[in-house]
């Protein structure tokens, strides 16, 4: 990439939620990746939001996921200091990473979400189960539980109220679930998502290492190609730009529900959007590359 914007770049991982496991590994990752497309690339562990960078910085790939990585501070964060940074601005990220914001936004594009409150008290629940329940300020599934049974509901309640204050409701899609990812306006290949248990947890995305993906999706062509236009219309309306990567539930009747827009994906060995970026023929490397030379403020 003789032809590359940048030459010395730093890779921000770690961070400081609950995430930042996730985050140390998709940081590696993507670093080596960066150095095999012939990058000078520091690696920056974020521990605190005190942080500053190495002199001589040219651009940033933040790799941080979940608060002080998705939702928008770091990135104001970086436009403050003049620095070049991957992906979405900070009020794109500020509205992808609140499941709240995202919703309304969805539904007044005409976007197809499933039925929903916020609630701030048990008691205040008026849909039936099963649902799911979700803090809405998190990621990778954390606080997020399926509640089949009416007495699962206390516990998943409180556990989803520690992380959040306010707490998204959903009603449950029984189906399957999938990903489109978005990389500089190309849309990627469907990818299905197989977990050993009903619900696609934390647990089944970094630890057990039993979750079965397909890509491209077997899906009938048209339904593929109408996932990918929702995808879009999704990343669009959100304003999201250079790379992300939209979740959906597909009900037994071929009824497409988005779930959320991922703004920093995993970069992790087992995650989706570097699955679809080779299904679609771009390299790991490539891709890192590819989003790194997207940098802007």
């Amino acid at each position: 990439m003789a032809d590359r914007r940048f030459n010395k770049v730093a890779v921000l991982k770690g961070g400081i939620s609950s995430e930042r496991e996730v985050s140390l590994k998709s940081g590696a990752a993507i670093a080596q990746g960066l150095r095999d497309g012939g990058y000078d690339v520091s690696e920056i562990d974020i521990e605190t939001k005190d942080f500053s960078l190495p002199a001589g910085i040219e651009a940033v790939f933040i790799a941080l996921h979940g608060q002080f990585g998705e939702d928008g501070e770091i990135q104001q964060r970086l436009v403050d200091l003049g620095m070049p940074f991957t992906g979405s601005g900070a009020e794109s990220s500020r509205v992808s990473f609140d499941k709240v914001l995202t919703r309304e936004c969805l539904i007044a594009n005409g976007i197809p979400v499933a039925k929903g409150e916020v609630i701030t008290k048990s008691a205040a629940r008026t849909l039936p189960v099963p649902l799911v329940v979700k803090p809405p300020r998190e990621g990778s599934s954390v606080g997020c539980h399926l509640v089949f049974e009416e007495e699962q509901w206390g516990a998943a309640f409180a556990d989803a109220a520690q992380y959040s204050a306010d707490v998204l409701v959903e009603e449950y899609i029984p189906g399957r679930e999938l990903t489109v990812g978005v990389v500089d306006g190309q849309v990627l290949p469907v990818v299905e998502i197989k977990p050993k248990t009903p619900w696609y947890d934390f647990k089944a995305k970094y630890i057990t290492g039993d979750t079965t993906y397909v890509c491209p999706a077997e899906l009938d062509p048209d339904l593929a190609a109408e996932l990918q236009s929702i995808a879009l219309r999704t990343f669009d309306c959100l304003g999201a730009e250079g790379f992300g990567r939209v979740d959906f539930r597909l009900s037994p009747e071929n009824k497409p529900y988005v779930l959320e827009l991922n703004a920093i994906p995993g970069f992790t060995a087992t995650s989706l959007l570097p699955k679809a970026a080779q299904a679609a023929g771009i390299g790991f490397s490539k891709l890192c590359c590819r989003i790194m030379e997207w940098a802007h403020l």
